[in-house]
């Protein structure tokens, strides 16, 4: 029920932020100017845990047609089948090195530079194996509609470096991964089995819901 919900409350909110930039008189604006705050206020009350900080880049940092996020993550296997992953030092949980793509950036851009800053490697982007609509998928309910893409990269090198942002960084197998503690908000299981199954099988197709 609180996935559902705070889908719902991503609508609403993307109604009031597309009808303030589109209302074609003050009426309108004035129409959607309440609906967001009206948005703001269930929030606030659904969600009471949530710093002022929070809210404003939910419901003020972007303006224009309301459209979903986008998370990049990059997938790469070393030559053991392993596959890279970051400890993320906000949860402690692990995680695809990768994070929001950055206005001026590729996708594959975003995927080799987010790997080279938490993980210290130089990887060469190659292929999107999958894009993923998080509201359709088991993660955890989130505020913000997102968009995640899984790109597969190889690298140019395997010494391994930890950034600002990660505390540690490794190469585990499918089983291993299993006992991890993740980091939900990044990455769930079934995202790890579906890319050691397009690892190991070498589909070459692209998933996308």
């Amino acid at each position: 029920m609180e996935k559902e919900l705070s889908v719902l409350l991503a609508k609403l909110q993307g109604i009031a932020q597309t009808g303030k930039k589109y209302g074609k008189d003050i009426f309108d604006q004035e129409r959607y100017d309440e609906l967001s705050k009206v948005t703001k206020q269930l929030i606030e009350t659904l969600y009471p845990s949530l710093s002022d900080k929070e809210l404003t880049v939910l419901l003020e940092k972007d303006e224009g047609y309301a459209t979903p996020k986008v998370d990049i993550r990059a997938v790469i296997f070393n030559q053991e089948g392993k596959l890279l992953l970051v400890k993320e030092k906000s949860d402690n949980c692990w995680a695809l090195p990768g994070g929001w793509a950055d206005i001026g950036y590729s996708p594959k851009e975003i995927a080799e530079k987010e790997t080279m800053e938490e993980a210290g490697i130089s990887v060469i982007a190659e292929r999107l194996i999958a894009v993923l609509d998080m509201s359709k998928h088991d993660f955890p309910p989130k505020l913000t509609y997102v968009y995640k893409f899984f790109i597969q990269c190889v690298a140019e090198n395997q010494e391994l470096k930890t950034g600002i942002e990660t505390n540690d960084a490794g190469y585990f197998s499918l089983q291993e991964i299993y006992l991890l503690a993740l980091s939900k908000q990044r990455n769930i299981i079934d995202n790890f089995e579906m890319i050691f199954a397009d690892y190991q099988n070498e589909k070459n197709i692209m998933i996308c819901d």
